[in-house]
Order: C-alpha cells, then structure tokens, then sequence
C-alpha cells in the first residue's frame, strides 16, 4: 500500500531534507500511542538528519545505533501521524514487512491474518480522511510464488535457471542449452527468465517499485 508522505510520520524531515530517503528496519507497537521503530536514513549529512529528526514533531527519543558507508541506523519513537500503522499493527495484529519512505510517499508491505483486515484498515482510513493506496494483492495461498508476484512459469525457469548454475560465475549452462532442456526458445527463454528477474526484484529488493 501507498501512503502520501504528509500523512505519515517522519514528514517534516522529508519536506525539509531533499533526497533524504528512510528504510524501516523493524516496527515495534508499544501500545496505542506510539511506535518504535528502528530506520535506516539515506543522505549525505547525518548530523543535519539527526538535526531535522530531533526537530520533527512526529518523533521522539531519536537514538543512533549505527552508521555505515553514508547511511545511518536510528531507534526511534513515532508519536504522531501513525494512525494507520497503530490500526495495522494494534488493531489487526498485521505485520509491517517492508517500509520505505522519501518525498513522494511511503510503500509498505503488510501482512494480514486475511482479507478482511485489509479491507477493515482501507475501510478506517477512509472514514478517518486519510489517504491509501492497495497496489496489489498476493495471497499466502498461493505460495512464494504469488508473494513474489511470479507466474508458475517464471517460479520453474527460475528454479531451473538457479539449479542448472545458470547464474554462478561461471556460468555452468548457456541459454540456448538451457532452453533446450526445457523445450523453448532462446528468445522466450531470455525473457521469461527477464520477467522473472524483475518481479522478484520489485517485491523484495525494490519496495513499491512502478512497473
């Protein structure tokens, strides 16, 4: 889901801070009121960051865990504009999987125990005035495959690809090969592998990602 940016905690550092971008590394809902999460921070100034951070009123008991090769982890307490992530998190018991945030918005992967807790928090959001957006939709039963967004063709060539060593350095088999073996062509090969690449690209490295 997609939530704008001036809704959403940590909003105005992101409206002060240009091309400052926050990684959500862990959420923890402590009650009601707040949450904690810990946030990796993409820029290259921490010590203004940590300035705007301490300046911003959704934020509270701002600490620095770690700094590495210009990004830097930070625990912290969000105690405002979580409205919808105390719904998600207190009230439907869901899992906050992945959380990514710059000026444009933020993208979170949620789980729910089912479909109605989704249906309840768009449902909430739209009564309290806030703004969602679902982009998608994967069903647990549908396997790893539907949680990554891959077709039952994409899930068996990249399976095929990975155990036939396509992808170590050196390549074990070539394309044409491993076309061969699975009776298709080198063309429609290279782009259900391509196909493949970028959907679990998108829905692990890249969260919210366009297509």
């Amino acid at each position: 889901m997609e939530l704008p940016s001036e809704e959403f905690a940590l909003s105005q550092t992101l409206s002060r801070v240009e091309d400052v971008e926050f990684e959500v590394e862990r959420f923890v809902a402590h009650d009601d009121d707040h949450v904690m999460p810990f946030v990796w921070v993409s820029d290259g100034d921490g010590d203004r960051i940590r300035t705007e951070l301490e300046a911003d009123e959704s934020v509270e008991n701002i600490e620095l865990v770690s700094e590495l090769d210009g990004e830097w982890l930070f625990r912290m307490e969000w105690v405002d504009h979580i409205e919808t992530l105390i719904h998600i998190l207190v009230k439907e018991e869901g899992s906050i999987l992945a959380a990514f945030g710059d000026e444009s918005g933020w993208q979170i992967r949620v789980l729910f125990a089912d479909r109605d807790g989704l249906s309840r928090t768009y449902d909430y959001c739209r009564d309290a005035g806030l703004t969602v957006d679902i982009r998608s939709i994967y069903q647990l039963d549908d396997g790893r495959e539907g949680r990554f967004g891959l077709t039952d063709e994409q899930q068996d060539t990249l399976v095929a690809a990975y155990e036939r060593g396509y992808f170590d350095v050196p390549r074990k088999i070539t394309l044409t090969d491993l076309g061969e073996e699975l009776g298709i062509s080198h063309q429609a090969l290279s782009e259900r592998l391509r196909r493949g690449e970028k959907s679990v690209l998108k829905n692990t490295v890249i969260v919210g990602a366009e297509d």
